[in-house]
């Protein structure tokens, strides 16, 4: 019997075991801890959009594969929503790609325009697809890396345009920010813009959370600036703005050319998705402001909810600007150690967390730090707060 010596896995993922997210959510159900860490609410969205997708299943629209590029419904919608709230004109039948969620539509960019030994800057901490993405793409991921500064996390500038070189390729931007909260203002975005004018880079701007910003911030699409419309990819998601993130359904807006060259990538992906589904968000993209604004205030008072809980309970807490996660230093606690006190976390606290170390390259920079999802129920919440109070004695 031969015995195979080379590994199985192709060695740009080797680094990539199971995702965190994975291990933290079976934890919680093991120990029947309340689930923060996985950002997913427990609720689902608007009725009227869920009647939209059994209308849908029921008309049989969908139910056989769509268009390649998604349903003409949803690519009007998503071009109309764009040019409604931003001023960003798109044609919907060459500059808007449905894709199956934001993660494909991320994939399907990042092996597009990625060559073998081009680099990739992406904020730090950063979603955890983003690494894996670069890698199988052959690129090289060059974190800049967002710091604690007066109760936020905020962007060096000056970080950003050292970490350019001959070989980077373009800017995996990310806001309103997951993890950390941070919604990067007008005039850190025109740095960002300025520079790859500059430098010719492209920008893949995830804004999947761009409905989720609260007071005192504002959501500033990248491509809205000089010079960025032809050379950014805006990614959105029906996702977490409407509350049905198994639908998986994503997209990705820019300029013609831009476009055709991630689709050329998407179709060998899931070549179509969603299908049913397509023509629900089509509806969803298309609810009054009024839902919006209530979706931003319920989520906003759930905030409030979890960061004041945590602080009772020991943590720094860095209040988000922005998306339904808050993260903490656990310093405080007596602890520097992330994973392990996540890991713990459920037999003391009856909780669940995200140690944000999975999401640097630099693990020390982010050991202190742990991430909080606050899209549940309220009831839910003030148990965690309840469970938590725990830390404090």
């Amino acid at each position: 019997m031969s015995v195979m010596t080379r590994p199985l896995l192709n060695r740009r993922l080797a680094e990539f075991g199971t995702t965190i997210f994975a291990e933290m959510s079976a934890l919680a159900v093991r120990t029947g801890s309340i689930n923060l860490g996985q950002g997913f609410p427990d609720t689902d969205g608007p009725e009227e959009v869920r009647e939209a997708a059994v209308r849908a299943l029921r008309d049989g629209r969908g139910n056989q594969y769509p268009p390649g590029p998604g349903v003409p419904e949803l690519r009007a919608a998503v071009a109309d929503h764009q040019r409604d709230r931003y001023g960003l004109a798109y044609d919907p039948d060459t500059e808007v790609l449905v894709t199956a969620g934001a993660t494909e539509a991320i994939a399907a960019a990042l092996l597009a325009l990625v060559e073998p030994g081009d680099e990739v800057i992406a904020l730090e901490p950063y979603y955890d697809s983003y690494a894996a993405c670069i890698a199988m793409a052959g690129g090289t991921r060059v974190p800049v890396t967002l710091r604690p500064h007066e109760g936020a996390y905020v962007l060096d500038l000056d970080e950003l345009r050292a970490a350019v070189t001959d070989r980077t390729r373009l800017i995996l931007l990310n806001t309103p920010h997951n993890p950390t909260g941070t919604v990067l203002g007008r005039a850190e975005l025109a740095a960002v813009a300025e520079l790859a004018v500059e430098r010719d880079l492209l920008v893949v701007a995830d804004e999947v959370y761009e409905h989720l910003v609260f007071e005192g911030a504002e959501h500033v699409p990248v491509a809205t600036l000089p010079g960025m419309r032809e050379r950014t990819l805006t990614i959105g998601s029906a996702g977490k703005t409407f509350s049905f993130t198994g639908w998986k359904v994503g997209w990705a807006t820019g300029g013609r050319e831009l476009v055709a060259a991630v689709r050329s990538a998407k179709q060998f992906l899931t070549y179509v998705s969603s299908g049913p589904f397509q023509y629900a968000i089509a509806e969803a993209l298309r609810l009054p402001a009024a839902y919006f604004d209530g979706l931003r205030a319920d989520l906003a008072a759930k905030r409030d909810l979890l960061s004041e809980g945590l602080a009772a309970a020991g943590f720094e807490v860095y209040r988000p600007a922005g998306t339904y996660f808050v993260t903490t230093d656990i310093r405080p606690l007596g602890t520097d150690d992330g994973f392990a006190f996540c890991r713990a976390l459920p037999e003391r606290a009856g909780v669940v967390a995200i140690p944000n170390a999975v999401f640097y390259d630099d693990r020390e920079a982010g050991a202190p730090f742990v991430r909080f999802a606050f899209c549940k129920r309220t009831d839910v919440l003030e148990e965690a707060v309840t469970r938590l109070k725990r830390l404090a004695v």
